[in-house]
């Protein structure tokens, strides 16, 4: 795995120091349909997201902070601008290329959870290795199932789990393969406040204690406070960002960007 590579911090984050850049966008737009009914969901967007630590980004529904994730993960394609993930720029890749990037390099956790209903758990787990004929690290992979508590639960298919395991199932799947970055796209949107509270806590200690790289889409202030950074998004542009923030910090930015 390549080491990521060292990029000066956009202008607007609130610092000029260099950071190792684990992914990040530069002069990204983002533009839907034509004539009448274009929408620019990205507007010039430029930022990165260091290497071992935690972003959260907030804005109202339609801000364009869905569309950011999507297209930092090669999940969509920018009208216009780049995104990175480490030191490769996405649309440099050819579909193939992508999609082994996308396999080795990026884990996703989605609201859906996303799993696949045929797959036991640990299949689950396993599939982005399984995929590129690889069994992973064993070692590593009893160490992320026992961190979210899945020991007992690895031969059940989703539909044999609740709701929280199988998002313990699609967080575990994300590092199992020790990817460069974690793309989080409302991961406790469909669970629970407590069982919310316990992924969050395991993301944030996959950071601290892993180095893992996370970056995360969320509407809910209290899940945004588990992260070391929030940005921002607003009418598809960065509008401001907190460091090391408190929910009650994130609740009186976003009344202020209309969440």
């Amino acid at each position: 795995m390549n080491a990521p590579l060292s990029r000066p911090v956009p202008s607007g984050t609130g610092s000029n120091a260099t950071v190792s850049a684990a992914a990040g966008a530069v002069d990204a737009s983002k533009i839907y349909g034509v004539g009448d009914a274009k929408v620019k969901a990205l507007d010039d967007v430029t930022i990165s997201f260091e290497a071992g630590k935690f972003t959260a980004i907030m804005g109202p529904s339609g801000s364009g902070k869905s569309t950011l994730l999507h297209c930092l993960a090669g999940l969509d394609s920018l009208t216009s601008g780049a995104t990175f993930i480490g030191d490769t720029y996405l649309a440099s890749l050819n579909d193939k290329d992508l999609t082994e990037l996308r396999r080795t390099d990026i884990g996703f956790i989605f609201q859906a959870f996303n799993l696949i209903p045929t797959l036991t758990a640990e299949e689950n787990i396993k599939l982005p290795m399984m995929l590129g004929g690889q069994s992973g690290d064993q070692s590593w992979i009893d160490q992320v199932v026992a961190a979210v508590k899945l020991d007992g639960r690895l031969k059940h298919r989703p539909s044999e789990l609740s709701g929280g395991q199988q998002q313990r199932v699609a967080v575990a799947r994300a590092l199992a393969s020790r990817p460069k970055i974690i793309f989080a796209d409302e991961p406790t949107g469909n669970l629970d406040s407590e069982t919310g509270a316990e992924i969050l806590d395991f993301m944030r200690r996959a950071v601290r204690e892993f180095g893992q790289t996370i970056v995360m889409v969320t509407h809910d202030p209290g899940a945004a406070s588990y992260a070391d950074r929030v940005v921002f998004v607003g009418d598809g542009r960065i509008v401001g960002e907190f460091e090391d923030p408190t929910a009650e910090q994130i609740l009186d930015q976003m009344k202020q960007v209309g969440g």
